[in-house]
């Protein structure tokens, strides 16, 4: 046998080579990437041609050689051998078979033969190209326990997680956990144990809201996690007593105006005051905010409101009692889950109002769809206005801060379209909602809402407290409909949609929470529009009641609609006979409105 230099272009494939299968992509980058490195350590075998050819076969180095081609080399090392009555083909055969990886072991001792030898690990990683932070992942198996070596050397070797608790911890600890998880000899270790007893609980400082003043009075070191993604904030701390220490006095320090700081439950959720309802959506100014650690640590936040004293006592008894009948039925009548919870509607109401009213104050509206909208606000379920028939007062403080700046300082109406625009966008967000209860606008607001493109301004319900909210059948509908593969569970399902809509700018709707309304709404209150003659009669019912001097006891014969008009007036009729001019003014007018 003997060394020649020849063009790796002029050498010739063994037909009989065992590797028939090509090698994966990112193999042959591997392979090119150490031929650019430091060339071809091992030389390709070669034998002359048979049957009087002058060229050479490769016996074995068949991918060597492409990647030299591949390289641009012009001329590489080759080792001449005779060729065998096969042709090579025991030779290729048993080459192939007994090669196999490095495992981790040997990787971290070779690596640290080459650190001896002067070699740096970023020219470490470029020979073996690998990532620096992997080689210095696998230097880190110098932390670990001698004896724990032997035993990861004979191929027992644990996972990632795991090899990552028992190098972070000492070798007195390690020693003395693997005297009693020691496995017997021709057994593997139980490296599950081992682990979770050298694993203590971490506090990473992406967590800490507390700055370095803090950190350093509580006497916190941060310590770097190489075994963690290179593209986060790996700093951690086992001093769990005084992480949480900073934490608590940083949320006392940072406590808003009507803050307080909260406990968590066994579930890990803040413990809110008695009574008090969490708001899901956009706060108000009179809402306030509970503070708390989460299970990792983090200062989280909720707002929450408290209920509003009842103005009279004298309500509670027929209404509560409708009210547990009510969900007595629903009891009864709903055996299976909806699709979504109670909750999980009035969370929809709250995200619903917030779009609406957001979309209100920005998205672009014409001045005639404005005033549409103003019509259809005030024909909404929650609203109610006092007639100003009988000298009350038209309308409440809260419409007459609108209306006031429509005049000037002189007290004359005075005004621009801008001025208007404004205005009439404040009253359609003071009187437009989508929240359940007595506020509720009925399907005026789910209109108003898809008329102004409400739903691009609808918040991403891809969290946990909303999914809670959503039965198995919705959740595996919002799975399929994001492209997340259902999971055996329920709550891992719901894990991996929360998962996805965080790591992403996509947000997630649930079609129930569109504006759409139901078709069944509007073709009731397209029924509205064919009775004009009930309006009339309810109003001609309400100009007879507002009538002064009209007892009780004459209601029967003395309705407003049967009032004699003007030229039936009796002269002598007194007090009667102005209360009756009264209602005719004022059914004249609703007959013109009703027109």
């Amino acid at each position: 046998m003997h060394i020649l230099k020849l063009d790796p272009r002029a050498l010739k494939d063994n037909p009989d080579d065992a590797r028939r299968s090509k090698s994966s992509p990112q193999a042959d980058v591997l392979l090119l990437a150490t031929v650019k490195a430091v060339g071809i350590i091992q030389p390709p075998v070669v034998s002359p041609e048979a049957e009087g050819g002058n060229g050479f076969v490769i016996q074995a180095g068949h991918r060597r050689v492409r990647q030299a081609i591949a390289a641009g080399l012009e001329e590489i090392d080759v080792l001449v051998a005779d060729a065998a009555n096969d042709n090579g083909a025991m030779r290729s055969m048993i080459e192939n078979i007994a090669r196999e990886p490095l495992n981790p072991i040997d990787q971290w001792r070779g690596i640290e033969r080459l650190v001896a030898l002067g070699w740096t690990e970023e020219a470490i990683a470029v020979a073996l190209a690998l990532p620096v932070r992997q080689i210095r992942k696998l230097r880190l198996l110098a932390n670990v326990l001698p004896a724990m070596l032997d035993q990861m050397a004979k191929g027992d070797m644990p996972n990632e997680q795991q090899l990552r608790t028992i190098a972070a911890a000492s070798h007195d600890e390690q020693k003395e956990v693997w005297k009693a998880h020691k496995p017997k000899k021709g057994d593997t270790a139980a490296w599950w144990q081992v682990a979770n007893s050298l694993s203590k609980t971490r506090m990473y400082a992406r967590d800490a809201s507390f700055g370095d003043d803090l950190r350093q009075a509580y006497g916190i070191e941060w310590a770097e996690d190489l075994f963690a993604p290179a593209d986060e904030d790996n700093r951690y701390t086992t001093n769990v007593e005084a992480f949480l220490g900073a934490q608590q006095e940083w949320m006392s320090s940072n406590l808003p105006k009507k803050g307080a700081i909260v406990e968590v439950n066994n579930w890990g959720q803040p413990d809110l005051p008695k009574k008090a309802e969490r708001v899901y959506g956009k706060p108000g100014k009179g809402d306030c905010t509970a503070m708390y650690l989460d299970r990792e640590g983090k200062v989280q936040s909720v707002h929450y409101r408290m209920p509003e004293g009842r103005k009279s006592a004298g309500q509670t008894g027929p209404a509560g009692d409708g009210a547990e009948e009510a969900n007595d039925g629903v009891a009864v009548a709903g055996k299976t889950r909806p699709d979504v919870t109670q909750k999980g509607q009035d969370m929809i109401g709250d995200f619903r109002t917030d779009a609406l009213h957001e979309a209100l104050a920005r998205a672009p509206i014409e001045d005639d769809m404005l005033m549409a909208l103003l019509v259809m606000a005030f024909a909404g379920t929650n609203v109610r206005v006092d007639s100003g028939s009988n000298d009350t007062v038209f309308g409440s403080k809260r419409f007459q801060r609108h209306v006031a700046h429509l005049y000037s300082t002189d007290g004359r109406l005075s005004f621009d379209m801008d001025s208007v625009r404004v205005t009439a966008r404040s009253v359609l967000i003071d009187v437009l909602s989508c929240r359940r209860g007595m506020s509720n606008s009925g399907v005026v607001s789910r209109i108003a809402g898809e008329a102004i493109g409400a739903d691009g301004f609808l918040p991403n319900m891809g969290t946990e407290d909303f999914l809670l909210c959503l039965s198995r059948q919705a959740l595996g509908a919002a799975a399929k409909e994001a492209n997340v593969q259902p999971r055996a569970r329920v709550r891992e399902t719901r894990a991996a949609l929360v998962d996805r809509f965080a790591s992403t700018e996509a947000t997630f709707v649930i079609p129930a929470a569109l504006f759409a309304p139901d078709p069944k709404d509007i073709a009731d209150l397209l029924k509205h529009a064919d009775a004009p003659d009930e309006e009339s009669g309810l109003a001609e019912e309400a100009t007879g009641d507002i009538g002064g001097d009209v007892q009780p006891d004459d209601s029967g014969d003395a309705d407003g609609s049967d009032a004699p008009g003007p030229d039936q007036q009796d002269p002598d009729a007194g007090s009667v006979t102005e209360t009756d001019d009264a209602s005719d003014e004022e059914e004249t007018a609703y007959g013109i409105a009703a027109e």
